[in-house]
């Protein structure tokens, strides 16, 4: 059925049950797993007001969100082998997550993108957007969104 499937995680709990649901479908169909933590280059805009951080503080903040992301996507291939699932953990960097997951699915030739959603509504998804829907409106590839 599917021979490579792509899973996001950020970590949260949400992530967690879309990692345990890809793990079993990747179990089940026998694919290959590619867990991808996507984390963001540090902002380089100043608001009034705020002190601008220098070039050694910025690295230092950037190398610390990519040993986060590290340690979730290989916690990730950790769980998945203890399934017998064969795991790649990739670590993006990237300002705007749905182009760094839809990207890596294409790298990758996924069959599947499966994704947690937070079912944001109204003003709040207004405001604080969906990389999710973005994924599912620009991706040629299927994707599977849990809650």
């Amino acid at each position: 059925m599917y021979n490579r499937i792509l899973v996001t995680t950020d970590g949260s709990t949400l992530s967690k049950k879309a990692v345990a649901h890809a793990i079993q479908l990747a179990a089940l169909s026998g694919a290959e797993l590619i867990a991808l933590r996507v984390t963001p280059r540090y902002p380089q805009s100043y608001f009034e007001g705020s002190l601008p951080l220098g070039a050694e503080d910025v690295a230092k903040i950037e190398r610390q969100w990519a040993t986060e992301a590290q340690a979730s996507v290989d916690l990730v291939k950790k769980q998945g082998e203890a399934k017998g699932v064969k795991v790649k953990a990739t670590v993006s960097k990237s300002d705007v997550v749905s182009d760094a997951v839809i990207l890596a699915a294409k790298r990758a030739k996924v069959d599947l993108i499966v994704m947690a959603s937070h079912g944001r509504r109204g003003i709040k998804r207004l405001l604080l957007g969906s990389e999710t829907q973005q994924v599912l409106t620009h991706s040629d590839v299927p994707v599977l969104v849990l809650r």
